[in-house]
């Protein structure tokens, strides 16, 4: 039996549109995109073509895309760039986001900025009402489009809808990387949306940075003043090239790839379920239309999710307990402890997570293994 790959939610396989327009890029590259000679016209001239189709693809101007180095750093940004120029105005968000915005939250609030938190309900939702109540006052709203580890969705719109009432309103982020894909971004609800191109396909180290506001934002570094001077820096040009057709292409295929990860997802979680009689969803239940369609977040009572993750690797099936980001820690998973769940619930989670390479077989063999496994 072939190895399975369930987890998507880590990163994708490249796809081979990427990898073939980013060895034409290489082929051709000779210069610094900031140089002013031919080789550094047309190094720039592959990231002007990059940006223009990304902005097509995400219906967005050319000119509100910055380049970065992946959904981190692009979360970093976002919350550091705004805060930090907003004196010690105060900060909400959830305690169910990526660690790349909760634990710039937390230095933030080491730094003076007020931090008030938003907890999710038993299954990871958001009440937009108690984010607008919490929004007085402050300079940024930071919502995760959906969740990396349960598929939670934030409801964006409802809380821009509720903001626009306040008098001087905060702007609002999002945390939109596992959404690209999978779900129809609604990036003209935000004023500034963190992506990410490994997600969909595209190569590791490319991010962006959505920004639709004129409000000020401060760098994290200092340099040659590239990206507006808000990520100074050479930039990736084979990276931004590859970027710019995997995100492109998951625009494209996202009405008709959706679909079928939510009937794959389903179809994994009825066979887990029919194998395993105590296995509990963890997050919004496979059967809800409003969850990420693509993920699933289960436990095994008694069994702990990262003995679990490497038994199932020897066997042949890669998956995660939790984030990647954070797979390593000792630390049971802040995001289902926010849930609910004591530590060693909230230790036995194992998260699934489906992608365009996905095939039911792998799903019957994934289920399969786990029968052998535990």
């Amino acid at each position: 039996m072939k190895r399975v790959y369930l987890d998507h939610n880590a990163t994708t396989p490249l796809r081979p549109e990427v990898r073939s327009a980013m060895l034409d890029a290489l082929e051709v590259l000779g210069g610094n995109p900031s140089s002013v000679h031919a080789p550094g016209r047309a190094a720039r001239a592959l990231i002007d073509e990059a940006r223009e189709r990304i902005a097509a693809a995400l219906k967005v101007g050319e000119d509100q895309l910055i380049f970065t180095s992946g959904g981190t750093e692009a979360n970093n940004l976002a919350l550091l760039g705004v805060a930090r120029s907003h004196a010690a105005a105060p900060l909400v968000t959830t305690p169910t986001e990526h660690s790349s915005v909760r634990e710039v939250a937390l230095e933030l609030q080491r730094e003076g900025h007020p931090l008030r938190w938003i907890e999710p309900d038993s299954t990871g939702r958001i009440d937009p009402q108690a984010v607008i109540e919490a929004a007085g006052g402050a300079c940024l709203v930071s919502i995760q489009a959906a969740n990396n580890e349960i598929g939670s969705l934030g409801p964006l719109r409802a809380i821009q809808s509720g903001l626009e009432e306040l008098g001087e309103r905060p702007l609002l982020h999002s945390d939109a990387v596992q959404a690209l894909g999978k779900l129809p971004l609604e990036l003209e609800a935000v004023d500034l949306a963190s992506l990410s191109a490994h997600k969909v396909g595209g190569p590791l180290g490319v991010g962006l940075l959505v920004r639709r506001t004129d409000r000020p934002m401060l760098p994290l570094m200092w340099g040659g003043g590239q990206e507006a001077g808000l990520r100074p820096g050479t930039e990736n040009v084979p990276g931004i090239v590859g970027a710019a057709v995997a995100i492109s292409l998951a625009c494209e295929e996202q009405e008709s790839l959706t679909p079928r990860l939510r009937r794959q997802v389903s179809l994994l979680w009825q066979e887990i379920k029919a194998a395993f009689p105590a296995a509990v969803v963890l997050g919004p239940h496979p059967d809800d239309p409003d969850r990420l369609a693509n993920t699933l977040c289960i436990s095994f009572p008694g069994v702990d999710g990262r003995v679990l993750v490497t038994r199932l690797d020897l066997a042949g099936l890669s998956a995660s307990a939790g984030s990647a980001c954070s797979s390593g820690s000792l630390e049971p998973s802040h995001v289902l402890r926010a849930l609910g769940l004591d530590d060693e619930r909230a230790r036995a989670g194992l998260r699934l997570s489906l992608g365009r390479t996905t095939s039911d077989q792998d799903i019957h063999n994934a289920v399969e293994i786990l029968r052998k496994t535990l």
